[in-house]
């Protein structure tokens, strides 16, 4: 393989396989584009652990390393145990103040341990914790892109998003929102890229925005 490839590693969000970054086209030229996948959490596994566990599927040092929502709040944890050339946390937060309020009560009353994850194999309701929203007429779509429903590791994802401490956000993460994301409706502010109209699935819808200009950011 050239040696002078810059080798990009793309982490899903949560219940979501790799395929959302099927329409992510970078120069081939200059770019070799790996997907990351989720592994069901062991028993009791911190997200610590879990992203050290992750770090194993990286076989590149000086990578490019890219999270959505839930897979942007891992890729900040596992950059603590590789070298990186640019970090990007995409539809995501920057610590856990900017989580929504609803979040922080699940944390508080730890209601987070009661919700209903084993009816996550309805997709619908799948899509609604994952993407925000029903599937509507988008149904074909999303059986794509969302495979993960094993209850164990919705049980620990909504944990860990819930209980993530992280007080400030990464000093090297490059943080890219969108202004309609309902998810984390407070992701756009402070010091991000903010894309007009972007939800939390502009990965997929905004692709384009994305192909044109992440080889400027990683470049830069």
């Amino acid at each position: 393989m050239n040696p002078n490839f810059t080798h990009i590693y793309l982490m899903p969000g949560m219940a979501a396989n790799p395929t959302i970054f099927e329409h992510i086209k970078l120069p081939e030229s200059h770019y070799k584009i790996h997907w990351l996948e989720w592994q069901i959490p062991s028993k009791n596994e911190t997200l610590s652990e879990y992203a050290q566990r992750m770090c194993k599927f990286i076989e590149y040092d000086d990578i490019v390393l890219l999270g959505v929502s839930f897979g942007g709040i891992l890729v900040q944890e596992m950059s603590k145990f590789l070298k990186l050339k640019k970090l990007f946390v995409v539809s995501s937060v920057k610590s856990h103040h900017e989580l929504p309020k609803r979040l922080k009560l699940l944390k508080v009353t730890k209601a987070y341990k009661i919700l209903p994850t084993q009816l996550v194999s309805n997709i619908d309701l799948l899509a609604k914790y994952a993407f925000g929203e029903t599937i509507k007429k988008r149904v074909d779509l999303y059986k794509k892109y969302l495979s993960m429903n094993d209850k164990t590791y919705l049980d620990w994802a909504i944990k860990q998003i819930v209980c993530w401490d992280q007080e400030e956000p990464h000093p090297d993460a490059i943080y890219i929102n969108g202004d309609k994301d309902i998810i984390f409706p407070y992701s756009s502010k402070g010091d991000c890229i903010v894309l007009k109209g972007g939800t939390h699935i502009m990965i997929i819808n905004k692709y384009k925005w994305f192909n044109e200009n992440l080889p400027k950011l990683i470049e830069s």
